[in-house]
């Protein structure tokens, strides 16, 4: 099954006194990097987020996002510093009493001074909270893996295709293969002709021909491409993360086509080379978005 790395879910969930939003957005990732950001009094259950997350998520960096909302979700107290407080109204009556000074100090005035008074907020956490993060959490992780087999499918497609024409040119490879040979044998014949005016020693020819033969031989490799272009069809149908598996593939398949364009001097093979590099180019750019 093939199954991409970028995907994104979102998910609400509600109760009387809590509103929980999850959003969880993945990306290319060599390993599964979890980063989870949410408000303090649910620190305690990440470890659990992570758990169910790792249950559809495997490879990838994941970012994980909780907002919570609601009355619910934090206490109000109210904090008096009284000590401050008769310290205010006793400067104040000393000055009227000294100074005789008009004017009216009302206890609004004193209480919306921020040092006197100030409200503190608490963030709680229960376990129906708990319950409602968890529920989201799973939503949102169930849109997020459709969305990332939705992608794998497309992803999954364009890989057939290329494998396609990648077969083809491994066909016209080993077309090409035999007349490596037989056009090394008519050009060494030609210029022996040259040098010993038609007398060709016939078993030396045969000698060079076939020590030529021997370096220029690519059907090992050949067969080689033939077994990976196969194993990474097999791959793709398997039920597990396969990505890290494709990418060795690909990189079997690129080491056996520059050991051909190294061996073939030949530029039809050589031209084969190339566009099997490109496609093999191709493979990997895509692999490396599978999970």
């Amino acid at each position: 099954m093939v199954t991409s790395m970028t995907g994104f879910g979102r998910a609400k969930a509600e109760s009387d006194l809590f509103s929980v939003n999850v959003e969880i957005k993945t990306v290319n990732h060599r390993f599964c990097e979890m980063n989870i950001r949410m408000p303090r009094q649910l620190l305690k259950i990440e470890d659990r987020l992570k758990k169910k997350l790792s249950q559809y998520i495997r490879r990838g960096r994941v970012e994980v996002y909780v907002s919570l909302e609601g009355e619910g979700s934090v206490t109000r107290k109210v904090h008096v510093d009284w000590k401050l407080l008769d310290e205010y109204s006793q400067i104040i009556n000393q000055v009227h009493e000294k100074y005789n000074v008009e004017g009216i100090v009302t206890l609004q005035d004193l209480l919306s001074r921020s040092e006197l008074l100030h409200i503190e907020e608490s963030e709680i956490g229960n376990d129906e909270l708990e319950k409602l993060v968890l529920e989201a959490t799973e939503e949102a992780a169930n849109l997020l893996k459709q969305m990332r087999l939705a992608e794998g499918d497309e992803l999954k497609k364009d890989l057939l295709a290329i494998l396609s024409q990648l077969e083809f040119n491994v066909i016209e490879l080993q077309k090409f293969a035999p007349l490596v040979v037989q056009s090394y044998k008519e050009r060494l014949t030609k210029r022996m002709e040259e040098f010993v005016n038609g007398q060709l020693d016939e078993t030396r020819i045969l000698t060079e021909v076939a020590v030529f033969a021997d370096k220029a031989d690519i059907s090992e490799e050949i067969t080689r491409l033939k077994s990976h272009i196969q194993q990474f069809l097999h791959t793709l149908q398997s039920m597990e993360p396969i990505g890290r598996k494709l990418d060795f593939i690909v990189q079997e398949m690129n080491r056996e086509a520059n050991t051909i364009g190294s061996k073939a001097n030949d530029s039809n093979i050589a031209k084969q080379v190339v566009d099997i590099k490109s496609l093999l180019e191709k493979l990997k750019e895509q692999v490396q978005n599978i999970e």
